[in-house]
């Protein structure tokens, strides 16, 4: 019998074939009207569903779905799926962790040289007809802090160290065992020991606001912070202070708290580099997405383990 997965993401329909290759059969919602449409009138055949994290997955989407099974996050984030309900129903959930490091850990370092450097604001001077050649910081040699270091976080610090010269401390619950980089045990202290601050830590409740203003105090007016996961885990208020007021140097955002709404404030400040999180978009990174999502469901529809589960609440 086919399986059935309802796709709700919207960036990835050129490597779909990789899922119906193996014999899934699919429903595209993209959309939130053809999401809620595609629940009321298939929902009683859905066996899967394909998600990314800020279009997550809710307890009341789960209960109109009785033959639901497993959950696959691309990316990964999953902080707006239920993990509760999918955990009373049973609910297997899978993310992408891993799949798209590269071209995230790329983009964080490209948002860091165009920041420091300066380019966005070099080009727009030539195309006025200026030749301002400002003196503006190396990035060889500088201190880099890393707000979480799984696979995206590792892959930046692999481009920095390598790359670059940097020196590399992180941030975690925990140092991790086998690795030659310096933990620092609380984030004001990570901030206060670095030139760059780069987040890189899964969004959710429990990473809320972590980047406050304390923080940003800490990194200070020579620091630089960057930020490829998620827009909840800066204080956007905070930032913009300190950003408005040169309190830190400036900051390169890929995310933010409501997209694609993005504050005015953000927007009339010349010491912000911002892109439309676009940070895990990629030729590779889709067809690596979809591909671990694929594996995911073969392994869970055979009785095979899954390859990345996402840790549950116990069940009430």
């Amino acid at each position: 019998m086919s399986r059935v997965v309802l796709v709700l993401v919207e960036t990835v329909n050129d490597y779909l074939p990789l899922l119906e290759r193996e014999g899934f059969v699919l429903i595209l919602a993209p959309t939130a009207a053809s999401r809620a449409e595609a629940i009321a009138s298939h929902g009683q055949r859905i066996d899967a569903v394909l998600t990314r994290g800020p279009l997550g997955l809710t307890g009341e989407e789960m209960a109109a779905l009785p033959l639901l099974k497993i959950i696959c996050v691309i990316g990964a984030g999953y902080e707006q799926v239920d993990l509760q309900a999918a955990s009373n129903r049973g609910i297997t959930v899978t993310n992408g962790a891993g799949a798209n490091a590269s071209s995230v850990a790329d983009h964080a370092m490209a948002l860091l040289l165009s920041l420091v450097r300066g380019i966005p604001q070099a080009d727009a001077g030539i195309r006025r007809g200026e030749w301002n050649k400002l003196r503006l910081p190396s990035l060889a040699g500088k201190r880099m802090g890393i707000l979480g270091l799984g696979a995206v976080g590792q892959a930046i610090a692999k481009r920095a160290a390598n790359g670059f010269d940097m020196s590399i401390s992180y941030h975690k619950r925990q140092p991790l065992p086998d690795t030659p980089h310096s933990w620092c045990a609380s984030v004001v202290e990570l901030a206060g020991a670095v030139d760059f601050l780069i987040v890189a830590t899964p969004g959710g409740s429990g990473t809320r606001h972590l980047v406050n203003g304390p923080v940003l105090d800490a990194l200070g007016p020579h620091g630089y912070v960057i930020n490829i996961s998620r827009g909840s885990v800066i204080d956007t208020d905070a930032l913009i202070a300190a950003l408005a007021s040169g309190r830190i140097a400036g900051a390169g955002l890929d995310v933010f708290d409501h997209e694609p709404r993005v504050p005015d404030a953000l927007k009339t400040l010349g010491n912000v580099v911002m892109t439309p999180h676009m940070g895990g978009q990629s030729p590779e990174a889709a067809q690596g997405t979809v591909q671990m999502v694929v594996n995911n469901l073969v392994a869970y529809f055979s009785g095979q383990p899954v390859l990345t589960p996402v840790s549950l609440p116990a069940p009430l």
